[in-house]
């Protein structure tokens, strides 16, 4: 049965405008963003099929285009609606609040909207006015699943052309590991001592999960983890 055809108490369109979005299940959302079904299948089975075939709506959130695709039934423009709402959801979350940086669960709460959510990894520098204001946070690296570069000159020229006096670094482990790996603690002593040098204050740098995150030490001892 197509979806226009269900009585319109049960349509989710006719649903959502009387009762709120939050009166739908993820499927019948999903559906509307769909917007039609394929042949043999109505809009709210596909959207079933959809999320099924991620695994859950956060598998749905990291999925590309192409991924989507591989659905029966989802094509070009379907995928593309999809994948645009999730990334809107992202830059809604992620837009810069003229927040003030005083520590690591500052630093965290300004750089894991940007961090969180993907199936790469993405690097992040917040940089900061003399009393701690953000005056820029900017992607500074992208990468795979498991590694994205911290290009160390690139960091500072982009501190330095904020005038900045003070930045922080963050980046994420899609895997949800949130153990710092060799690489991370070599980025974080060298950036320790280019901000010394140049006289800026390096704040921290953080590795972020969905869930979590945690320090990375310039002294490679143990960090602690955080949650949120």
């Amino acid at each position: 049965m197509r979806v226009k055809d269900l009585p319109p108490n049960d349509q989710p369109r006719e649903r959502l405008l009387s009762g709120g979005a939050t009166s739908l299940a993820d499927r019948e959302l999903l559906a509307l963003l769909i917007g039609s079904g394929s042949r043999g299948t109505n809009a709210m089975e596909l959207a079933s099929h959809l999320i099924a075939h991620c695994g859950d709506l956060r598998g749905l959130a990291r999925s590309d285009a192409h991924r989507l695709m591989s659905v029966p039934g989802i094509g070009p423009a379907k995928a593309a609606r999809v994948v645009a709402a999730f990334q809107l959801v992202r830059q809604a979350q992620s837009e810069p609040e003229r927040r003030r940086v005083t520590c690591s669960d500052d630093l965290a709460a300004v750089a894991a909207p940007l961090l969180r959510g993907l199936s790469h990894e993405r690097v992040v520098a917040v940089v900061c006015g003399p009393s701690g204001v953000v005056i820029r946070r900017t992607i500074v690296g992208e990468g795979g699943s498991d590694h994205a570069p911290a290009p160390v000159r690139e960091i500072m020229s982009t501190v330095l052309a904020a005038g900045g006096s003070s930045f922080g670094l963050a980046h994420n482990h899609p895997s949800g590991s949130l153990t710092p790996s060799a690489a991370d603690l070599e980025v974080t002593a060298r950036l320790h001592d280019a901000a010394e040098t140049l006289g800026l204050r390096f704040l921290d740098h953080l590795v972020v999960t969905d869930t979590a995150w945690r320090r990375v030490p310039c002294d490679r001892s143990e960090s602690v983890r955080h949650r949120g």
